[in-house]
């Protein structure tokens, strides 16, 4: 691997040019114009000085469907008591017009800049919209930015508590089975940072399921490039990448690589897509949700990064007989709307892998 001092010269440069690029440094979504707050630090109940700790919060001791709360008569607010998560954590479920009989479950991941209080996949990619009519509950993450939905090693002085691999496929899929009627057969799908998460957790969860989206990710946290890119996105909430999955020879970066763990993922439906930078149809001025000279001077080279990584992972499935459906767009940036057209562009693998339509 490279040296340290060559990994943070690596990041330090990615940084500094994004910066100059955008005015932003913002790694799934160009049209956001600044960071949004961190979340807040989780409390230990210590104390570093004289004094009493402070008061700590009773956590949970088995996952728990505390309330819902509805937006409408179909998409909900569920929050749960996590062990985990030693919190209580909110997810967002759309069900189905139909809820009568069991059905499938679609996860949502969100990208680096997962908002804490919606899900960028129904606020910039619509996804409400397209799920209406589909036969099929759809959880969306809330929350999680730059966390790369994994369990991390240690809590994070500003990103708090992360066990999101062990929330999102242990503590929660037997809940929400059990509450609104699931039959137990999923699919994962992510952009950006999420498109990795959801890789990561269907090679580490090979029984879980059924079909993977992951559009415009990255996908060799083993690699040097690979582990500069998520310290990078780590990096930009001001998070210690270190306390991810360790320092940089950690075995825990090799855990968690896709490419290099490809083989797990014989036996599901797998649908890459990626643009190549080159911008396109979406890249005009008057596009919704989009800062168009961000897109462009950011998300362009972004996605022709990410177009590499990409091509490097379904190579390495093809090399090992496994099947993959690949959208490699001649054009498109890192972007939302492209990742909405792609919603509606891979449904018909999913949707078949689900048995559903």
């Amino acid at each position: 691997m490279l040296a340290r001092r060559g990994v943070r010269r690596w990041v330090s440069s990615a940084l500094t040019s994004a910066a100059l690029v955008s005015g932003a440094v913002v790694f799934d979504a160009p049209q956001v114009a600044a960071v949004p707050p961190a979340p807040p630090p989780v409390s230990t109940g210590s104390s570093d000085g004289p004094g009493p700790a402070e008061p700590t919060t009773k956590q949970p001791s088995t996952p728990t469907i505390k309330r819902i709360e509805p937006i409408n008569d179909r998409w909900l607010r569920v929050f749960v008591a996590s062990p985990a998560m030693s919190r209580e954590v909110e997810v967002q479920v759309l069900l189905p017009r139909d809820q009568s009989h069991p059905r499938p479950t679609v996860y949502m991941l969100d990208g680096r800049s997962a908002d804490n209080d919606s899900n960028n996949w129904t606020r910039l990619g619509h996804a409400d919209r397209f799920y209406a009519d589909k036969d099929v509950n759809v959880v969306l993450t809330v929350g999680g930015p730059a966390s790369f939905y994994a369990d991390w090693q240690r809590p994070d002085p500003v990103l708090g508590t992360n066990m999101w691999e062990t929330f999102l496929t242990k503590e929660l899929p037997p809940l929400l089975d059990a509450k609104f009627n699931g039959n137990g057969r999923n699919a994962v799908m992510g952009v950006s940072m999420g498109a990795e998460a959801a890789m990561m957790l269907a090679f580490r969860h090979p029984t879980l399921y059924t079909a993977i989206g992951a559009h415009s990710g990255c996908f060799s946290t083993g690699t040097d490039i690979g582990q500069a890119q998520a310290r990078a996105v780590v990096a930009t909430y001001q998070g210690e990448p270190d306390n991810m999955f360790g320092k940089q020879n950690d075995p825990d970066w090799l855990a968690h690589d896709v490419t290099l763990h490809a083989d797990a993922l014989r036996g599901k439906t797998i649908y890459l897509s990626v643009g190549s930078g080159v911008p396109g149809v979406h890249d005009v001025p008057g596009t919704p949700d989009l800062d168009v000279v961000s897109a462009i001077g950011f998300g362009g080279p972004l996605e022709a990064a990410t177009n590499a990584c990409t091509r490097r992972l379904a190579e390495r499935l093809r090399s090992l007989g496994i099947p993959v459906t690949a959208h490699f767009r001649a054009t498109g940036t890192h972007s939302w709307p492209y990742w909405e057209d792609e919603l509606a562009l891979s449904w018909p693998t999913i949707a078949g892998a689900l048995g559903v339509r």
